[in-house]
């Protein structure tokens, strides 16, 4: 089990999470964050400060937003596991259904 972040990250991108994150397995989309699953050693470090709540323990994800631990799996399908989300920088690897998601309105 890992981290995972949610729903209510998209189109936020506050980075509060890569700041805090000691390993650096949080990694930047076009559209959300996502935390490399076999990066994360589940410090929960970045779960406080996250402004939107977005961030949760795998097995804690609500209901309705479980789909994002598969999409956050996905992003890291083509990019493997390079070790460090600040050598990659943001990238345009958001997975299909994220990118296809509406813009989030302010």
């Amino acid at each position: 089990m890992t981290y995972v972040i949610s729903a209510p990250c998209l189109d936020v991108l506050d980075r509060a999470c890569l700041d805090e994150c000691p390993v650096d397995c949080i990694y930047e989309g076009e559209r959300m964050m996502y935390i490399h699953p076999t990066e994360c050693v589940d410090c929960s470090a970045c779960e406080p400060v996250c402004p939107v709540e977005a961030i949760y323990f795998e097995a804690d994800l609500p209901e309705q937003w479980s789909d994002y631990a598969t999409f956050n799996a996905d992003f890291f399908r083509d990019l493997g596991s390079p070790g460090s989300a600040a050598k990659v920088g943001k990238t345009d690897n958001d997975p299909a259904f994220v990118a296809a998601l509406p813009p989030r309105r302010a």
